[in-house]
C-alpha cells in the first residue's frame, strides 16, 4: 500500500485526526501550542458543497486523477459530500485488488515486485483521503461526522487486511531476510526495513484469534478516538459566553472589534467563544475576575460535564484497549511499544528528560507566582492568585518589570507581513520564491483559502504549491497544523507536493489588518516549518516522506528562531497604522523578557506531557481518569496555580488519535535538538542567515525527511549528538552541573 509505514503504522487513529496525508502534524510552538482559536463569523463555504442528488459511481466527484495545472490539483470545487462514502468504498476496494495482486505474485519476491508495488499502490484511496482530511479539520458538518462515525471502524477494518495479509508480510519479510537488501542503497535499505517495521509492529505477526482480536481493538478504536474529537468539537462549539460593553474593561479593542464580529447580530454584545485564542485574551486582559473564572472553567472543562460528551468514560475504554493490544505484541506497556521506533526509544529515556527540566520548572513557577501576588496585593487584591488569575497578573508584571505591552507588541505583527517574512527565511535558506496563484486558476475548498506557487529561485524549477487556510471558522478544529496533500517523489518519474498550513487566526474586519501575538507568530513561523519540511524534500519513495514523531517537530521549532532575527525584525514588523518600523527599544524588551513567564508555559505543557506518559506506563485496568489526572498532578506537585495545558477529557493529541499518545513529550525532545541547533547557527560567521550553515540545515535535517535516521542526520548536521545544556539556557534555567 502507498505511504506504507504512514497509513499502517496510525491504523486506528488516521482518520480522526487529519487526512492520512503525509506529514499532517498538529502542531504547537514550544512549550505551548495555539491549540484552540476564536471561531469568528466568515463567508459561507463557496466550494465543497452537499449536493442534492448522489452522485453515481461514474461521477464520482472525488474519484478521478487531480488534472489541471502543476502536476494536477485537488478538486476542491467538485468535491461532494456525498460521494465521500462510496469513493472510500470503492478507494478500499481497488487497493485491496491491489495488495492481492501483489501477495499473490508467483514470482519470488524482490524489491521491484513487492516494496516498489506497494508504494505504488493506493494511489486512488490516497487522493480520497485529502478530501477526508479537509472535511475532518477544516469543514466539519454533523452529515460529514455521521459519515465519519460510520466509516472509521469499516476504514480501520481495511488497514487491518493489508497488515493481516500473511502472504503479502510474508513477500516484505523475505525481501527483508535477503541478500537483496545488503546490495541496496541507504535509502532502500531504510524504506524495506520501515516497510517490515509497519507490519511486524502492527500484529502481522499475530496468528488465530490473537489476530482477530487485534484488528477488532483497532475498529473500536478508530470508533472511540472520533467520539472524543467530537465530543470536544461539539463543547467548544456549544458553550458561547456573550457579555456586554461594561464587561470589557480591560480588553483590547483588537479583541473586542473581532469579539464583536463574532458575535454576529447580536449587536451590542461580545462573543467570548470556548477556544483558546479567545480564552488566552481574555484572561489575560480581562478586570472582571467573576469573568476570567467562568471562562477558564469552560474552556478547562471541554469533555468533562457529565453529559452526551463528556470524554472520561471513552479515555477509560481507549487505556484499557490500547494496553491489551500492545499485550498481544509482547510488550509491558504501551508506552514501550510506542517509543522503541523513536528517537527517545523507551518511556525512561523520555521521562528521564522531563524529569530533568520539571524541577527547574517548578522553581520558576514560585518565585512567578510571588512576584504576581505582590502586584496583586499592592492592588488591594483580598484573595490569592488562582488559575483564572496567572495570565492577568503575569501580564501586569511584565509591564513592571520589562515595561513590556502585549497589546503594544502586537500592533506590529501584521498576519500578512509575517507571511511575507516567512517567505523572505525560505528564500535566504531554502532558495524558494513564493508567487501568488491567481484566484481562481487553483480551486479550494473555502473563500479565505490562498494558494502559492513554490520556484527555485536560482533555475526558476516548479517545487510545489502552498495552501494556506488562516482563519477560524465553525466546523474547523481548533490548533495549528500542517498537511501535504501530495508527498515528493521521484521513483516514478517526479512528482511536486502539495502542502498546506492552517491556522485559526481571529479574522478581522473588513479592510482591517489581523493582527497576532507574539506567540500566536512564532506559531505561525513554526506551522511553515513544517511546510518547508515537505516542500524541500528530495526523496524518492513516498513512504520515505514520513517522519518520527520526536523528531519532526524539531524542523519547525527550529523556525520559530528566525522571527526574532534582524533581518525579520528590520523589515518586516511594521506598525500596522503608521508603518514605522517596530523601536528598537521595543525589540530590546523583547528579547530581554524572552524568558517571562517560562515557568508557567514549561509546567503547563510539561504536567500534560508527564500526564500523558503515566496513563501510558500505568495497568490501565481500572483508571478512573479524573482521579487519575489529579492524583499523577499531587505526586508532581503541580503548583495549584496551573492546569494541566490539555487536561485530559479534551488532550485530542493523546486520545483523539494516537499519533502523539505516549508522545506528547515529543515537544520537549524536539526543542533539545532545535536549542542546540539554533547555537549552531548563533556561532556562524553567517549568524542566522550563514549560507554553509543553512546548506547542512536544508540537506541532513529538511530534504532528507525520514530517508536518514534521526540521529544520524543531526549528527551529519552538528558533528555532535545534542545536549540539554542549550535548552536549558534558552529557557533560563540552570544547568545541570556534570560533575
Amino acid at each position: 500500500m502507498r505511504r506504507i509505514t504512514t497509513l499502517i503504522a496510525a491504523t486506528a487513529t488516521a482518520l480522526t485526526i487529519s487526512s492520512c496525508s503525509d506529514s499532517t502534524v498538529e502542531s504547537e510552538t514550544t512549550p505551548v501550542d495555539s491549540e484552540a482559536e476564536v471561531a469568528a463569523e466568515t463567508p459561507e463555504p463557496t466550494v465543497m458543497p452537499n449536493a442534492e442528488t448522489p452522485a453515481t459511481a461514474a461521477d464520482n466527484s472525488l474519484l478521478g486523477k487531480w488534472t489541471g495545472p502543476y502536476g494536477g490539483v485537488p478538486a476542491f470545487d467538485k468535491a461532494k459530500l456525498e460521494d465521500l462514502k462510496p469513493a472510500l468504498e470503492a478507494g478500499m476496494a481497488k487497493n485491496l485488488e491491489e495488495v492481492d495482486a501483489i501477495a499473490n505474485s508467483a514470482d519470488a519476491p524482490t524489491f521491484e515486485n513487492t516494496i516498489l508495488q506497494m508504494e505504488r499502490s493506493g494511489q486512488d484511496l490516497n487522493r480520497i483521503f485529502t478530501y477526508w482530511g479537509i472535511w475532518s479539520s477544516n469543514m466539519s458538518t454533523p452529515e460529514f461526522r455521521e459519515i465519519q462515525r460510520e466509516m472509521a471502524p469499516k476504514l480501520s477494518e481495511f488497514f487491518s487486511k493489508i497488515t493481516q495479509n500473511e502472504k503479502l508480510f510474508a513477500r516484505v519479510e523475505a525481501v527483508y531476510e535477503s541478500d537483496e537488501l545488503k546490495g541496496m542503497g541507504p535509502a532502500e535499505q531504510r524504506l524495506v526495513k520501515l516497510t517490515y517495521d509497519g507490519f511486524a509492529r502492527n500484529g502481522a505477526t499475530l496468528e488465530g484469534e490473537a489476530k482477530k482480536r487485534y484488528a477488532a481493538i483497532n475498529q473500536r478504536l478508530a470508533e472511540l478516538h472520533t467520539q472524543f474529537s467530537n465530543n470536544v468539537l461539539a463543547d467548544e462549539e456549544g458553550y458561547v459566553l456573550y457579555i456586554s460593553e461594561e464587561q470589557t474593561r480591560g480588553l483590547p479593542e483588537s479583541f473586542k472589534s473581532a469579539a464583536a464580529a463574532a458575535a454576529g447580530e447580536r449587536e451590542g454584545e461580545y462573543a467570548i467563544t470556548n477556544t483558546r485564542s479567545s480564552m488566552d485574551p481574555f484572561l489575560t486582559y480581562s478586570d472582571e475576575r467573576d469573568l476570567r473564572e467562568k471562562v477558564w472553567r469552560t474552556y478547562y472543562d471541554r469533555g468533562d460535564n457529565g453529559d452526551d460528551h463528556d470524554n472520561n468514560a471513552i479515555i477509560s475504554e481507549i487505556l484499557k484497549l490500547r494496553d491489551e493490544r500492545i499485550a498481544l505484541l509482547g510488550y509491558d506497556n504501551y508506552a514501550q511499544w510506542r517509543l522503541e521506533d523513536r528517537m527517545a526509544k523507551n518511556p525512561e529515556n523520555a521521562l528521564n528528560l522531563m524529569e530533568a527540566v520539571w524541577p527547574a520548572a517548578l522553581a520558576r513557577v514560585k518565585e512567578e507566582v510571588a512576584d504576581m501576588q505582590a502586584v496583586a496585593d499592592a492592588g488591594g487584591a483580598d484573595f490569592k492568585i488562582a488559575p483564572w488569575d496567572y495570565r492577568y497578573y503575569a501580564e501586569k508584571v511584565r509591564k513592571a518589570k520589562y515595561d513590556l505591552d502585549s497589546d503594544e507588541v502586537k500592533q506590529y505583527l501584521q498576519l500578512d507581513k509575517l507571511r511575507e517574512a516567512m517567505f523572505f527565511v525560505a528564500g535566504e535558506l531554502f532558495n524558494f520564491q513564493f508567487s501568488p496563484v491567481p484566484a481562481g486558476s487553483v480551486p479550494v475548498f473555502h473563500g479565505d483559502v490562498k494558494v502559492w506557487e513554490v520556484t527555485d529561485k536560482t533555475s526558476g524549477d516548479h517545487i510545489g504549491l502552498w495552501y494556506l487556510d488562516p482563519f477560524a471558522r465553525p466546523g474547523k478544529r481548533s490548533g495549528a497544523w500542517a498537511t501535504s496533500y501530495r508527498s515528493h517523489e521521484t521513483f516514478d518519474g517526479k512528482k511536486n507536493v502539495l502542502a498546506s498550513n492552517n491556522s485559526n487566526f481571529i479574522k478581522g474586519a473588513p479592510g482591517e489588518p489581523v493582527l497576532v501575538s507574539w506567540d500566536d507568530a512564532e506559531t505561525f513561523f513554526h506551522e511553515f516549518g513544517h511546510a518547508l519540511h515537505s516542500l524541500s524534500s528530495n526523496v524518492a519513495y513516498p513512504s520515505l516522506n514520513g517522519g518520527i514523531r520526536d523528531y519532526t517537530e524539531f524542523q519547525s521549532q527550529l523556525l520559530e528562531r528566525w522571527l526574532s532575527t534582524d533581518a525579520v525584525i528590520d523589515n518586516y514588523l511594521v506598525h500596522h497604522e503608521t508603518g514605522e518600523p517596530i523601536p528598537d527599544e521595543l525589540v530590546a524588551k523583547i528579547k530581554k523578557a524572552a524568558t517571562f513567564n517560562e515557568g508557567f508555559a514549561t509546567t503547563e505543557y510539561l504536567a500534560s506531557a508527564l500526564v500523558d506518559m503515566r496513563y501510558h506506563t500505568t495497568d490501565a485496568s481500572d483508571i478512573d481518569p479524573d482521579q487519575f489526572e489529579r492524583q499523577t498532578l499531587a505526586e508532581l506537585n503541580m503548583p495549584e496555580e496551573i492546569v494541566m495545558r490539555h487536561r485530559s477529557p479534551h488532550f485530542g493529541h493523546i486520545f483523539s488519535g494516537e499519533g502523539y499518545s505516549a508522545g506528547y513529550y515529543g515537544y520537549l525532545w524536539a526543542d533539545v535538538l532545535t536549542s542546540d541547533a539554533a547555537e549552531a547557527f548563533a556561532e556562524a560567521p553567517g549568524g542566522f542567515y550563514d549560507k554553509e550553515v543553512a546548506a547542512k540545515l536544508v540537506k541532513y535535517l529538511f530534504a532528507a525527511r525520514n530517508s536518514m535516521d534521526p540521529a544520524d542526520a543531526y549528527r551529519a548536521f552538528r558533528g555532535r549528538d545534542a545536549t540539554i545544556d542549550a535548552l536549558m539556557r534558552d529557557r533560563g534555567f540552570p544547568v545541570p552541573d556534570k560533575s
